[in-house]
C-alpha cells in the first residue's frame, strides 16, 4: 500500500511535467447518467490535459456494451453502472476491474407505477404478476427491482420483466406495455415532471447492504499496468473532478456550473429540471462497498446470469482510492449547511 501511496505522489507531482511532452491519449466510453459529470468537469476545466491526458469519448446506454473494447483495450476506461457483464468478465480472467466509485448511495433512483395505477399498487406485493421495465439483463435496476420483491417474499420470476432502454420506458408507461418502470436519474424526474410515471418506491432505501455501489469507473489493467503512474495520476484527477461532483450535489455554489456541464454534453437537456433534482451520490475518493458489491453478484449468480463467480479479490483496486485520498486529503462539502447523505 505504501509504495501505491508512493508511486502517486510521484506521478502528480511529474503530471506538469508530462503535460509539456506528447499527450497519452485515451478513449473513455460513457453512459448518460447524471455522475459523468465528474468526467466532463475534468476534460472541460482542463485537467485531464494539465495531467497529460488526450481524451476521445464514446457514448453507449449501457456500460456491458462497452466491456468487449475495454477487455480489448480499444477503450481504456469506462465510466457507467455496474452489471453482470463485468462480473463474467472478471469470472473470465478478462484484463478489467473497478478503479473508483461514482455512483452509490444514495442513487434516487424511483420506482415508478403508471399515474392510474397509483391507487392500486401501493404495496410491494401488489406487484405481483405485474409487468415491470428494466433497462437490461443483468443490469443494477434488474438487481434493485429482484432484491426489493424479495424484502416482500418475491422473487424476480413473480413478474414479468420487460427489458426497455431508459429513454423508452415512458412511452411503455404511457401506452400500458408496462405497469411499473425502474427509472436513474435524470430520465425518473423528467417522466414524473410529464406525467407519465408516479413516485412510488426508492428501491435504494430497501435494498441493503448500504451503501450500494451501482456506477463505477472501470479500467483495461493492461493498460494500467504498463501505464502505472500514468493510471493512478489519471484517477486522481478525476476523483478531484468527483469532488467537485459532490459539492453540487450537496448545492453548492458551483451547482449551476454542472448543471451547464451536462446540459452541454447532452445528458439532459432541460437545465431547470436537472438542477431541481436529485443526484446520484458516491464516495469522495472513490472507495467501494465490498459487501455491496458481493452480494451484487451473488444475486446475479443465484439468476443463473453468470456460470461461476469472480474471485472477490479481483473485483476492485483499491489503490486508486487510496491515491486519491492520500493526495486530496479529507473531503467535507462546500456547503456545509447540506442535509443530504452521501458525498460525505
Amino acid at each position: 500500500m505504501r509504495r501505491y501511496i508512493l508511486a502517486a505522489l510521484f506521478a502528480l507531482a511529474a503530471g506538469a511535467a508530462q503535460a509539456e511532452s506528447e499527450k497519452i491519449k485515451l478513449t473513455f466510453g460513457l453512459t448518460p447518467v447524471v455522475p459523468v459529470a465528474s468526467t466532463y468537469l475534468a476534460l472541460d476545466k482542463g485537467y485531464l490535459a494539465e495531467a497529460g491526458f488526450e481524451i476521445a469519448i464514446e457514448n453507449q446506454v449501457s456500460a456491458a456494451n462497452f466491456i468487449p473494447f475495454l477487455s480489448t483495450n480499444r477503450v481504456q476506461v469506462v465510466q457507467g453502472g455496474i452489471t453482470v457483464g463485468y462480473y463474467n468478465a472478471v469470472a473470465q480472467g478478462l484484463p478489467i476491474i473497478l478503479a473508483l466509485d461514482s455512483g452509490s448511495s444514495p442513487v434516487n433512483q424511483d420506482l415508478l407505477v403508471r399515474p392510474e395505477l397509483k391507487d392500486q399498487i401501493k404495496e410491494i406485493a401488489d406487484l405481483k404478476g405485474r409487468a415491470v421495465a428494466v433497462v437490461v439483463p443483468g443490469s443494477m435496476p434488474h438487481y434493485f427491482v429482484g432484491k426489493t420483491l424479495e424484502t416482500a417474499g418475491l422473487t424476480i420470476k413473480d413478474i414479468e420483466v420487460k427489458f426497455i432502454g431508459f429513454p423508452a420506458m415512458g412511452a411503455a408507461l404511457k401506452n400500458g406495455a408496462v405497469d411499473a418502470a425502474l427509472e436513474v436519474p435524470p430520465y425518473g424526474d423528467q417522466l414524473v415532471a410529464q406525467g407519465l410515471g408516479a413516485r412510488w418506491i426508492n428501491p435504494d432505501e430497501i435494498v441493503k447492504p448500504q451503501p450500494v455501489s451501482v456506477v463505477a469507473y472501470f479500467v483495461n489493467t493492461d493498460w494500467a499496468s504498463q501505464n502505472r503512474a500514468a493510471a493512478l495520476r489519471l484517477f486522481t484527477v478525476l476523483a478531484r473532478a468527483g469532488r467537485e461532483y459532490c459539492d453540487a450535489y450537496h448545492h453548492g455554489a458551483n451547482r449551476a456550473e454542472v448543471v451547464d456541464t451536462l446540459a452541454k454534453h447532452g445528458v439532459m437537456a432541460d437545465r431547470d429540471l436537472l438542477a431541481h433534482m436529485a443526484w446520484q451520490a458516491r464516495d469522495p475518493s472513490g472507495r467501494f462497498n465490498r459487501a455491496s458489491l458481493d452480494d451484487i453478484q451473488g444475486w446475479f449468480f443465484r439468476q443463473g446470469l453468470m456460470p461461476k463467480k469472480a474471485p472477490e479479490d479481483r473485483l476492485v483496486d483499491d489503490s486508486y482510492a487510496d491515491a486519491a485520498a492520500n493526495s486530496l486529503g479529507a473531503y467535507s462539502p462546500a456547503n456545509p449547511a447540506s442535509p443530504l447523505k452521501g458525498c460525505r
